[in-house]
């Protein structure tokens, strides 16, 4: 079962974000991108107030996502990747960015807190920051 309402278009776009994001964290690293992608249509909160479908969500600007602006980002999703989408968008969830908002890949070390929000955790070259549950109760349903 669906955790965000989608159409089959949604768990492509879903999948070639994720792909262009983190391919080359692998699967894992991916699949953190699509939770952190999920948790902003869930969170109805902070920066992302009003976005309420995956298309939304992709394309928001500002504060959406670097990979939109790449030619990468605009091939065809694979079956794998797909596959991939689907998982995080029935609700599995994956540490350290299970309840995240943002990610980004520093130069160096993770700093402690980004955009005011603290750091859950590194995967790779990826570092994740999540809201408080007061601040976004929603990402945390």
């Amino acid at each position: 079962m669906a955790v965000v309402a989608c159409t089959e278009e949604h768990v492509r776009l879903l999948a070639r974000l994720m792909r262009a994001e983190a391919e080359g964290d692998g699967r894992l690293g991916m699949l953190m991108v699509g939770n952190v992608g999920v948790n902003r249509v869930k969170a109805n909160c902070l920066d992302f107030r009003g976005i309420r479908t995956i298309p939304q969500m992709v394309f928001q600007r500002p504060g959406g996502f670097e990979a939109t602006q790449k030619g990468y980002f605009y091939q065809r999703a694979r079956e794998v990747d797909i596959q991939l989408a689907r998982q995080v968008i029935r609700g599995w969830r994956y540490h350290p960015a299970s309840y995240c908002l943002w990610f980004f890949k520093p130069d160096g070390a993770c700093p402690p807190q980004w955009f005011n929000q603290w750091n859950a955790g590194r995967y790779k070259s990826h570092c994740f920051y999540s809201p408080s549950q007061t601040d976004c109760p929603g990402v945390y349903s």
